[in-house]
């Protein structure tokens, strides 16, 4: 499954995540990166002839069984794609054949990163990226159901702790930011949980507020914050 997000660094990243790709892991520990000079960040006439371009460059190499692909970045005009492979053999004649006539000035490289460094740091999202890519999934669904997304309803989060005493210290220092406990949660799986809500819109700057604002405390109690859920609110039901 691939996800697509956006880094802040100096620049603004776009990146694409293969997040099943580290099950290759053991048998592909070369990172073989190719770079074509294309903003894939600018939706032009070009576009899709573009797109259409990197994905049968991905097909082939993955049908040759040459390499992996772990996702992409789009950053200072330049598509980077990146691929792990089993060896570093035929990597770099494979795409200059299949990119020589195609007029796009184009690099490819391969070294070994037999752990996958580069793509744990620079593919993979953070905890944090995680969180706003499954918040922007949640939205996009109520969003196609009707919901208008700024009416305020009860937005529930769910937090799990590894001592109840980390959980009572969560609950005093969460109402401060206007949340309220609502449940206790304990499964097979986690003894120590907590249910909180705040009453808010679901549009994706609010949600995102309140889920940052959730993980530094989150962090500082060394808990694990679950996500989030919500009822669906319908133009009708307002009125």
């Amino acid at each position: 499954m691939r996800e697509v997000f956006q880094r802040e660094e100096e620049t603004l990243v776009n990146i694409e995540t293969v997040m099943d790709a580290e099950d290759f892991q053991s048998t592909n520990p070369w990172l073989f990166s190719v770079f074509i000079k294309y903003d894939a960040n600018v939706l032009n006439e070009d576009y899709y002839e573009f797109l259409e371009t990197k994905e049968s460059l991905i097909i082939s190499l993955e049908h040759n069984k040459y390499a992996k692909y772990a996702g992409s970045r789009t950053v200072d005009g330049w598509t980077e794609l990146y691929f792990y492979a089993k060896d570093s053999k035929q990597l770099d004649l494979t795409v200059a054949k299949f990119l020589g006539e195609s007029g796009y000035v184009f690099e490819s490289n391969v070294v070994r990163d037999t752990k996958w460094d580069f793509y744990k740091a620079q593919l993979l999202p953070s905890d944090l990226e995680a969180h706003h890519i499954q918040s922007a999934k949640i939205i996009f669904l109520l969003a196609e159901e009707g919901d208008t997304l700024i009416h305020p309803r009860e937005v529930e989060h769910y937090i799990v702790f590894d001592t109840p005493t980390q959980k009572d210290r969560f609950i005093e220092s969460v109402q401060e930011l206007g949340f309220a406990f609502k449940d206790d949660l304990s499964t097979e799986d986690f003894e120590h949980g907590v249910a909180v809500v705040k009453t808010s819109n679901v549009t994706y700057d609010e949600v995102k507020k309140m889920v940052e604002e959730l993980l530094v405390l989150v962090k500082n109690q060394k808990a694990y914050y679950e996500g989030w859920s919500t009822v669906l609110v319908l133009e009708e039901d307002t009125i």
